[in-house]
């Protein structure tokens, strides 16, 4: 095929000729992420999410596993673990460590029993945070917690990300206790994340919870596979929020509640 002349690029095999903007206004070929069959590109989107926040038994947006960590017995638990140190050890010896010398030798177990904290909001069902911490109460205004801390891991490098969220709701005749904002958080926070779908579990869980005018989540995290790898911008701080409800329609009470974090 010849070099464009005059807008033309040639002829086609039945004589007709083949113009430059004709080509141009054909669809690219589709990239690589639209053909993967993820629930994004299989199932309609929802505003909100693809997965229902709290299931029937009470347990969250649980990973498959979660079940059988949940109803493991003690020595099902102390077998989990010892298979996660075999594998530490495994990884140790591919480094290029010795597993045998002094600093190392009880590092496998220790390193499987961090593990399993780190991530323990996997055993943890939400009918239990909550508990019967709902209650009736004429108040119709913002009730914000702030500054919750929050360990979680990159599900991407497994390395920690930690930092701060902020959660507010406008309740609708049910409060919630305090301190559960803190422990849905935490049951949240406490497994193999994204930042991004850390901030949504929580706001839509608070509002299936309580049924509320509307919640507002907003989490501020440092990110070490950001600091300590890759672009090592140590002092790179990761905002992302979520707003249901009133806050999401409803510009004036979205500006009251970043007001109030000072984030205005």
């Amino acid at each position: 095929m010849g070099s464009p002349v005059n807008g033309h690029l040639g002829t086609s095999e039945d004589g007709k000729t083949k113009h430059a903007a004709d080509i141009e206004s054909r669809p690219a070929s589709e990239p690589y992420y639209k053909k993967l069959k993820t629930p994004l590109n299989t199932r309609p989107a929802s505003p909100y999410t693809l997965k229902p926040p709290i299931d029937e038994d009470g347990l969250s947006w649980p990973s498959k596993g979660a079940r059988e960590r949940i109803e493991s017995s003690p020595e099902e638990l102390h077998a989990k673990e010892l298979r996660i140190a075999d594998a530490v050890k495994t990884i140790l010896s591919e480094l290029g460590e010795d597993v045998e010398r002094e600093g190392l030798l009880e590092t496998p177990e220790r390193y499987a029993r961090a593990m399993l904290f780190f991530t323990k909001g996997y055993e943890d069902n939400i009918s239990d945070v909550i508990k019967r911490a709902v209650f009736e109460e004429d108040h119709d205004e913002m009730v914000i917690v702030k500054d919750i801390e929050i360990y979680s891991l990159c599900e991407h490098h497994l390395v920690p990300f930690f930092g701060k969220v902020h959660i507010g709701y406008i309740p609708n005749k049910k409060v919630l206790g305090l301190s559960k904002l803190a422990r849905l958080a935490e049951m949240y926070s406490r497994r193999f994340q994204v930042q991004e779908r850390l901030t949504k579990q929580i706001a839509i869980a608070l509002s299936e919870i309580l049924q509320p005018r509307g919640v507002a989540v907003v989490i501020e995290a440092t990110h070490m596979c950001m600091v300590s790898r890759g672009v090592q911008k140590s002092g790179a701080v990761t905002a992302t929020s979520c707003m249901l409800g009133c806050f999401r329609a409803q510009q004036k009470t979205r500006d009251e509640f970043l007001t109030l974090l000072g984030r205005k």
